[in-house]
């Protein structure tokens, strides 16, 4: 990282991070992004000298420190965490891989999918593939990546193992494009497990495939709060205007992650009355922390209209376009 006088330097907050007493946030977690191969090699070969609950702490307040700001990278730290002795470190240091396009973290995830002794773990780097099956979608990984991330998550899903990790493996392999995985996610959505449904509901929304809009449109009504968010969120992911009136009465939901996941939608699906929608509720909230994301909404609203209607207009001009060449679905891939 470039040196700033502001920010102490790299070896100091190693020093204070194996010293007892010394809480190492603030200012002094900057010194930790974007090591480069000299500094991540003396943090690996401090790190069994950096007590479990520093550890601990350490990986929590790096994802909190990345939240709010994208121009910190703290992957060398996590790479190195996620071979910790400790599963919680593990776990959340895997978790927070899910930003990385670094096809050199396959292995390591795939091994951890497959050995790890703490399903916890093994659940979070089934969650984290799905990044790859994304990315082999879309061809930012060779072809032979992305089965080779596929057939692991696949012999997870059919295995016997815990319930957790077979459920994030589905919600991975959700991305995939084989003509198998929409079978799955019927087979999860049909499962007496409470937690199999909410999966393939979350699985459904995923894979941007139409089919299931009429299976998330009756979920937006279900008793069940998670069913109820997973439907909600959803109706978003497939863009279904249809779900706009009942995404409207959730944002009177008693349950305030609904509510959320409402605005949320409804940003991403636009349109008059979704714009009007979130006005509404915009205007009659006083936190500004929900405002911020109310706003937010309107804006993500306002971006789907103005590429909706780019995409209309090119579609006038020039009305002998072959399906294949329809602007939109261009614009819409560039997109995603």
């Amino acid at each position: 990282m470039a040196p700033n006088k502001s920010i102490p330097r790299f070896e100091d907050v190693v020093r204070a991070l194996q010293s007892e007493g010394d809480t190492t946030k603030g200012t002094a977690l900057f010194a930790l992004s974007d090591l480069d191969a000299r500094e991540a090699d003396a943090l690996e070969r401090a790190w069994p000298n950096i007590a479990i609950s520093r550890r601990r702490a350490l990986i929590e307040d790096l994802g909190e420190l990345a939240e709010g700001n994208f121009e910190v990278d703290f992957e060398a730290v996590y790479r190195i965490a996620m071979d910790d002795d400790d599963p919680e470190v593990r776990r959340n240091a895997i978790t927070a891989l899910w930003e990385s396009e670094d096809a050199d973290l396959i292995a390591p995830l795939l091994d951890r999918l497959g050995h790890d002794p703490e399903m916890e773990v093994r659940a979070a780097a089934a969650s984290t593939l799905g990044r790859y099956v994304y990315m082999g979608e879309v061809e930012e990984i060779p072809a032979s990546h992305l089965l080779r991330v596929e057939e692991a998550l696949l012999s997870v899903f059919h295995g016997t193992g815990p319930a957790e990790v077979r459920r994030r493996a589905l919600e991975a392999l959700a991305f995939s494009s084989r003509e198998d995985i929409p079978g799955l996610i019927e087979t999860a959505y049909a499962s007496p497990d409470q937690q199999f449904r909410v999966s393939a509901l979350f699985a459904m929304g995923r894979s941007a495939d139409e089919r299931w809009a009429e299976t998330v449109l009756a979920e937006l009504t279900n008793t069940d709060n998670e069913i109820r968010f997973e439907a909600a969120r959803s109706a978003g992911e497939l863009e279904l205007e249809r779900a706009v009136s009942p995404l409207r009465k959730l944002l009177n939901d008693p349950d305030i992650q609904i509510r959320e996941a409402a605005v949320w939608s409804l940003g991403q699906i636009g349109g008059n009355e979704a714009r009007q929608a979130l006005e509404a509720v915009l205007s009659r909230t006083r936190d500004g922390d929900e405002r911020d994301f109310i706003e937010e909404a309107l804006e993500n609203a306002a971006f789907h209209d103005d590429i909706t209607d780019f995409a209309l207009f090119e579609l006038d001009e020039l009305p002998d376009l072959k399906p294949e060449l329809d602007p939109k679905k261009k614009l819409d891939d560039r997109l995603n």
